[in-house]
């Protein structure tokens, strides 16, 4: 039985941290078209707000994804194989995957990353309390950077990545490539990757999953001027600054922007920014799959899709992806 969580990252970890969310706010608001990266809305209130947004009655991914999990989890753990390394990139609170570890055949480890070390931390002694069978070893980190992971006390059979929810929608097709060929590296040559993707719909349905009436989306968006204004010493008003989320069937892409309601000038780092009435902050892309698109991802990034879990009204889809080359023999949808 593992009595401890392993320490999260030292404190010149978090420094570094600090630095580099100042350089990329700076950057993105100095941009011709302003933009703030979208990881950054994951503190602990933006981690907890996320969490209200996946119970909310027009936000379907979530609870379309858990009725997957909850059918399919049994045979996507049989293909994961016994012994495995799961290692979930953004665990948040690790709901889906306790599904998916309640039928895994004596894993090595359960490495769970996130960016929200507090968050991570609560979810991970929870966890560990749950199952003391097998090591739980948080990483507070950026998955979309290179990860040392930490080393489990027993031998891993193979690495196998859970990527849940939709968050891979977020990166750009380019963005995307290079995320997934990176995870190629992390996984190794016999490694997997079980992948939560989001697909092409009504755009209506989209767009009202991201304009909830009770505005937890909204509250969500501006939360990152909140910690901008409390990290970075800011003065952004949130009362003039307006959520937005609009459909783009040309990118296959929902956008979200904060939006200016006024002329007016903000100050961070001690360092101006002119906003005009109008012009907006890109926040947010959430792109969505079709099923020859996903496979065109996979191919161009390394990995060959082996098998696709989706819902009745093929809303969302799990994937599972290897990296053993199997010919353009296509994948059975289920």
């Amino acid at each position: 039985m593992i009595d401890t969580i392993p320490q999260l990252p030292p404190a010149d970890i978090f420094k570094t941290a600090s630095r580099q969310f100042r350089a990329d706010v700076l950057r993105g608001l100095n941009a011709p078209r302003k933009v703030l990266p979208c990881k950054y809305f994951y503190d602990e209130l933006g981690s907890a707000l996320f969490e209200r947004i996946t119970e909310l009655e027009e936000y379907y991914p979530t609870r379309t994804e858990l009725g997957i999990m909850e059918r399919y989890a049994a045979e996507m753990a049989g293909l994961l194989g016994p012994s495995c390394l799961l290692i979930e990139y953004g665990s948040g609170s690790s709901v889906k995957t306790r599904l998916l570890l309640n039928h895994l055949r004596d894993p090595a480890g359960y490495i769970p990353v996130d960016v929200s070390g507090e968050h991570l931390r609560c979810s991970a002694r929870a966890l560990n309390r749950e199952y003391p069978a097998f090591e739980v070893l948080p990483l507070c980190a950026d998955f979309t950077r290179p990860l040392a992971l930490p080393v489990c006390q027993k031998p891993a059979g193979r690495r196998v990545v859970y990527f849940p929810g939709s968050t891979l929608g977020n990166f750009t097709p380019a963005e995307a490539t290079a995320l997934l060929r990176q995870t190629a590296v992390l996984c190794g040559r016999d490694g997997g990757l079980l992948l939560g993707v989001d697909l092409r719909k009504d755009p209506s349905v989209l767009e009202a999953a991201y304009n909830d009436r009770r505005g937890v989306t909204a509250a969500f968006n501006r939360n990152i001027l909140v910690r901008i204004n409390r990290e970075l010493g800011a003065n952004f008003d949130l009362n003039q600054f307006a959520h937005q989320a609009l459909y783009d069937d040309a990118h296959g892409r929902i956008e979200m922007h904060l939006v200016s309601l006024c002329d007016q000038v903000v100050r961070v780092s001690g360092v101006p920014f002119f906003f005009s009435t109008g012009e907006s902050i890109h926040t947010e892309n959430s792109y969505k799959y079709s099923l020859s698109a996903l496979a065109d991802l996979a191919a161009a990034s390394g990995f060959s899709v082996e098998r696709i879990w989706t819902d009745a009204r093929r809303y969302f889809s799990m994937a599972y992806l290897t990296l053993a080359s199997r010919g353009d023999v296509g994948f059975p949808v289920f």
